[in-house]
């Protein structure tokens, strides 16, 4: 579902109005959470304020540079250095909190590192890799600081907050962009706010679901197939070929978090 949101964004194309996208989309994505209301935290909703603003901030940075790199780069490249996210998450979990990498998730890290060289080869590199590359930083912020918020709140409660404290940002950037830019109403932009929201909102409650229901490395296993999928799309929608340099590189990305998350289970040998 993940990567037919990326499909829909990417249709878009690289000249529609990012900001009135992201508006729209945001606007949407509240709508179908609200439904949810009673999933929210009416008690304390406001508890842990400073790292929900903070997720608010990384989440619209996110926005603004997955969908930057989805419209710039190939369908698969983009995907392939979101998956660098995880590995940061890591990192970032022995900075912030800590953590001591195993002999598996240095591994995963040293690798992952080494994949996006090869993919991005820094000699080639532009602002739809950059892009990409801030993605992936962004999604990993948004992923570690959620250990920082209380643990009685929902996920429902998080998402919520996430996008409802960055729509006043959102919403002054897509008036100057209205505004000064003289964008007006883009169809495309409109569409794709509409059809990926839907997809990730379905994406994520799926995902969600699937981790009650199944082992977590059978659920890890399956989001790594949406690489698999991005290059077909890419190939049969988009008539982009991946090169020798992606494969490599995607493969000592992806392979390494695969054989980390079969090893979860295990105990670990910290190094």
């Amino acid at each position: 579902m993940a990567i037919i949101a990326d499909m829909i964004v990417k249709l878009m194309g690289s000249d529609a109005p990012i900001f009135q996208h992201i508006f729209v989309r945001t606007l949407i994505i509240l709508t179908l959470l609200s439904t949810l209301y009673r999933h929210f935290d009416w008690q304390t909703p406001l508890a842990g304020l400073r790292f929900h603003l903070l997720r608010a901030l990384f989440n619209l940075i996110g926005m603004i540079a997955v969908i930057s790199a989805l419209t710039l780069l190939p369908l698969a490249t983009a995907n392939a250095v979101f998956y660098l996210a995880p590995i940061l998450v890591m990192l970032l979990a022995v900075v912030m909190f800590k953590e001591r990498l195993t002999r598996w998730s240095a591994l995963a890290v040293i690798c992952g590192f080494a994949g996006v060289i090869v993919i991005l080869r820094p000699v080639e590199l532009g602002w739809g890799a950059l892009a990409a590359l801030a993605g992936a930083w962004a999604l990993a912020f948004n992923a570690v600081l959620v250990r920082k918020l209380p643990s009685h709140q929902s996920t429902v409660h998080k998402l919520m907050m996430s996008n409802l404290l960055a729509l006043p940002v959102i919403t002054a950037c897509f008036i100057w962009e209205f505004k000064t830019l003289k964008t007006g109403w883009h169809s495309e932009a409109v569409y794709a706010a509409i059809g990926s929201s839907i997809f990730v909102m379905a994406y994520s409650i799926s995902v969600l679901k699937a981790y009650k229901t199944v082992d977590a490395i059978q659920v890890t296993s399956a989001e790594y197939t949406g690489l698999i999928w991005a290059v077909l799309i890419g190939w049969i929608w988009f008539l982009e070929t991946p090169d020798i340099w992606f494969l490599a590189g995607s493969t000592m990305i992806v392979v390494p978090l695969i054989l980390l998350s079969i090893q979860q289970n295990r105990r670990p040998q910290v190094i």
